[in-house]
């Protein structure tokens, strides 16, 4: 095979370059979320700005860092508040590195706009910010470990595309966009075909095959030794007979770096490693992180990536 193992690793699962403004589908999740977002926050009015007797003048606002971090969101943003007739200058773009103090962007309006649009702004930019900050900063830890290594994240996203969109811009994979992209089989697409594990993946597997032209890569999630093992053996096999490469992937899930540190032994020793790339996942966290990319694991998902994210410290400031 003429492609590294990292770039095979891409190739699958770093699928966030396709999340634009220009990809109808995205935009139409932009908008739909940042709508029912701003319906449901105005759903009675603004009742302080009522109270206030705030009028509709002309206002300018920037957001600011408060803390360092990489921007995300801002296309977004932009493309939120701009669709509601307020004018946005990007001062940073998205995936630059900020510093607490920097502005990211100015905002001018009517008052009332730029104050009663500030929350779903701001929630909006921290959460993708927050994601895309952490994202690269697990990235290069493990790369720390082991420069082939690559960090992704996993279908545990709240914020859907958006979520995908932060990870591709904190440098790092976003696995499956939705579930027509790719096969992944799991334990419980596993326990339907056979009662042991080790029984179920190579019929699975088998039954894959034949889809892998509608396919960005098929994966097969195992939890032990055993199932790995056959698991390998049929992409193996498979791959043999085929005419080009494709991308296989064996997940090994939940198991300790020991544990995947002598599942790869044997796959190396039984000539099965060129053929299946390696994806640790399960509980791995900034806690541990390093010590599976030691492993000599070609990616590591983190589902607490986007299911836990922690948002940047923005704020919004009115002039």
């Amino acid at each position: 095979m003429n492609a590294t193992r990292e770039q095979r690793i891409e190739q699958a699962l770093f699928r966030g370059g396709a999340l634009t403004l220009n990809n109808p589908a995205y935009r139409e999740a932009v908008c739909t979320f940042t709508e029912t977002l701003l319906k449901a926050d105005l759903a009675s009015g603004d009742l302080t700005a009522k109270a206030l007797g705030l009028k509709d003048r002309s206002a300018s606002a920037s957001v600011v860092a408060r803390e360092g971090g990489v921007a995300a969101g801002l296309e977004e943003f932009a493309f939120f508040m701009r669709g509601h007739g307020v004018g946005i200058a990007l001062e940073k773009n998205d995936g630059d590195v900020m510093r607490p103090g920097e502005t990211l962007l100015r905002a001018e309006g009517e008052e009332s706009q730029l104050l009663a649009f500030e929350r779903v702004g701001l929630n909006l930019l921290q959460r993708m910010s927050g994601i895309a900050t952490t994202a690269r900063c697990l990235q290069e830890r493990a790369r720390g470990r082991n420069s082939a290594t690559r960090i992704i994240g996993t279908r545990k996203t709240p914020w859907g595309l958006l979520d995908k969109r932060a990870l591709h811009l904190g440098g790092v994979g976003t696995h499956r966009l939705g579930l027509g992209d790719a096969i992944l089989i799991k334990n419980n697409h596993l326990a339907r075909l056979a009662a042991r594990e080790e029984d179920a993946v190579p019929l699975a597997i088998e039954k894959a095959w034949e889809y892998r032209g509608e396919s960005a890569f098929i994966e097969v999630e195992v939890r032990g030794e055993a199932a790995a093992r056959v698991a390998a053996q049929s992409f193996r096999r498979l791959q043999d007979a085929a005419s080009e490469p494709y991308p296989c992937l064996l997940m090994l899930d939940n198991m300790t770096p020991a544990e995947i540190g002598a599942i790869l032994e044997i796959l190396h020793r039984e000539n099965l490693w060129d053929d299946t790339l390696i994806e640790a996942s399960g509980g791995i966290s900034e806690v541990n992180v390093e010590a599976y990319a030691a492993c000599g694991v070609d990616a590591i998902s983190i589902g607490a990536l986007t299911h836990s994210a922690r948002a940047l410290d923005l704020c919004q400031r009115i002039s």
